[in-house]
């Protein structure tokens, strides 16, 4: 039976029964994950007009609004505009004491039918993409989350970002204090992995021109922005602490194989400099000993020479 919303819909009825709005949600998620493969985690605008369902074209975002429903539907996917200062933005999405983030309503009318479709995909529990604007008309998809309560009060909606925010939602005046700390502590890792990292990733890579800071390696589906200071050591996710590489350098980084000078010189770990293995370890990682690494040329953007400093001493301690 077709899903019964009431709300005036403005779009032309493409999919009518649960079932096939199933198919279509899984059918979007397999086409995203393929584009985000291909493309290292952005998507644009125009990509996601490109998206089809039996045979039909179906884009995923609605034009010019945030919130993208076919009629008679829940909500497939909301969208949040990109700015270079988050304030600027036209809706004030947050995250919540909780941890969990929010998403404004369409305008304050309860009843408009992007609200009413947003509330729609939360009765039915129905999964939904979230492109976040990380650049202009460039956005990090976010897939599945799902919608779990809603703040009338505050013309607002709920959002789970995995499966785990999902089961363990339960409004705050019910939740244990004890709990509600647990809650908000894997919340809050939730949004640092899922929405927070992401623009990290992006603006570390514009800052070093999508290339790996060590090799030069200009594939961005296979580089990284590598934290200095990493996030269980209190790092913050800002340019200044990131620096562009490619997937090999970034786990050897980490590892504490290779190091960064504070004077932006990288020094491979003297055991490793010793080894025989072949072209790999040769070639990708023993030729980057003593060489510069390539850093942006505005100084606002260069890593910081204290943290540098920081995990130098780190790393000669592994040495």
């Amino acid at each position: 039976m077709p899903l019964e919303l009431e709300a005036v819909w403005s779009d032309t009825p493409l999919v009518r029964a649960a079932d096939e709005d199933d198919e279509l949600r899984a059918a979007a998620f397999a086409f995203l994950a393929d584009l985000v493969a291909r493309t290292g985690g952005l998507v644009r605008r125009q990509d996601l007009r490109t998206f089809s369902f039996e045979d039909r074209n179906i884009s995923l975002e609605q034009n010019m609004r945030g919130i993208r429903f076919i009629r008679g539907q829940p909500a497939l996917s909301i969208l949040t505009t990109f700015r270079e200062r988050p304030e600027d933005r036209p809706y004030d999405d947050d995250i919540g004491l909780d941890g969990y983030p929010r998403y404004k309503w369409q305008g304050t009318n309860a009843n408009a039918a992007d609200n009413v479709s947003l509330r729609g995909a939360m009765e039915l529990r129905k999964p939904l993409i979230w492109f976040f604007g990380v650049a202009p008309g460039a956005y990090e998809p976010i897939f599945p989350i799902w919608i779990v309560d809603e703040e009338p009060d505050q013309h607002q909606f709920v959002i789970a970002l995995d499966d785990g925010m999902l089961s363990s939602w339960i409004p705050e005046a019910l939740v244990s204090q004890p709990d509600l700390v647990l809650r908000r502590e894997y919340a809050n890792a939730v949004v640092r992995r899922r929405l927070h990292q992401p623009e990290f990733r992006r603006r570390v890579l514009d800052a070093y021109r999508r290339q790996c800071a060590m090799c030069r390696l200009r594939h961005p589906e296979l580089l990284d922005a590598a934290h200095i200071r990493e996030d269980a050591h209190g790092g913050e996710p800002i340019v200044t602490n990131g620096i562009a590489m490619c997937a090999i350098h970034h786990r050897a980084f980490d590892a504490h194989v290779v190091g960064v000078r504070p004077d932006y010189v990288i020094e491979v770990r003297s055991d490793v400099l010793r080894e025989h293995d072949g072209p790999t370890l040769q070639h990708a990682l023993q030729e980057m000993h003593g060489i510069a690494l390539w850093v942006p040329p505005r100084m606002t953007a260069q890593p910081s020479r204290e943290l540098l400093e920081e995990r130098y001493e780190r790393f000669r301690a592994a040495v």
